[in-house]
């Protein structure tokens, strides 16, 4: 078995001051980003490697920091050219523009409310409008996950581990993290890895499992063309696809989450 010299280090320290926790393992690494990047409520930090924590905080550290992902209040974007979402990270607000659809969402996520129209008419009957509020609460944790997920590896419901080192695709040497979920999400079965660059810490890859038992992805897709935006890093390019039109605001116009049109610009 291979080990290498970060972990051979761990174990040196394990046998000389006893099991590693995350406040010391990210001593450990010279970083001490655990205090500035707490974990939410609910990650599985018992059942986490303390040497794969040490290394999403690194992440969050070269996305911008903690202090800059917790004062971005609004993001917009558009997912795949196919729909533009904008985001109230504070309040949960969520505007959906699905123009395949004709569809508008005015959703909260975080109280699973909202309003909707489709082709001009709004959606009134209680049963078909929860119905379509979660539909739209499915669209933003999938496109916000395309968008910000190296901001959430340690959120509820997250497992961490260490998977070795590996190289992208594109040939850059990474640390990989696995990714698996308890209770979360609506598709807590899923698996992702997620590989780190060992240059900048930034994630420039990510492998999608549908099933966490799986042992071959079901996709690869790259991480490219970070760029800052107010204070924190975003990637839009996914290959072939990616997120287009990304903005961060500090206040956006009521009409905003209103069933009316609204420009994104």
């Amino acid at each position: 078995m291979k080990i290498y010299p970060s972990l051979f280090l761990c174990l040196i320290l394990f046998w000389a001051c006893g099991p590693q926790t995350e406040e010391n393992m990210s001593a450990v690494n010279g970083t001490g980003l655990a205090e500035t990047n707490p974990a939410a409520e609910g990650f599985d930090a018992e059942g986490s490697d303390p040497e794969a924590i040490a290394i999403a905080d690194e992440v969050m550290e070269a996305m911008g920091g903690r202090p800059a992902w917790d004062s971005t209040r609004y993001l917009s974007w558009n997912f795949f050219g196919r729909r533009s979402l904008l985001w109230d990270k504070q309040t949960g607000n969520v505007r959906i523009d699905v123009p395949s659809d004709t569809a508008i969402y005015i959703v909260n996520v975080k109280e699973d409310t909202g309003r909707v129209m489709l082709a001009g008419k709004e959606i009134v009957q209680p049963d078909s409008l929860s119905k379509y509020v979660e539909q739209a609460k499915k669209i933003w944790v999938n496109d916000s996950y395309w968008l910000v997920m190296p901001f959430k590896l340690k959120d509820s419901g997250v497992t961490l581990s260490y998977a070795g080192e590996d190289t992208t695709q594109s040939g850059e040497p990474s640390d990989v993290l696995e990714l698996r979920f308890q209770n979360v999400g609506f598709t807590p079965q899923n698996k992702y890895q997620v590989y780190v660059s060992k240059n900048d810490k930034l994630v420039k890859q990510w492998a999608y499992y549908s099933q966490a038992e799986l042992d071959t992805p079901n996709i690869i897709t790259p991480w490219d063309d970070y760029q800052e935006y107010d204070g924190i890093k975003l990637s839009s390019s996914r290959g072939k696809r990616g997120m287009e039109d990304i903005r961060v605001y500090e206040s956006v116009p009521d009409e905003a989450y209103q069933l009316q049109p609204f420009s994104y610009n």
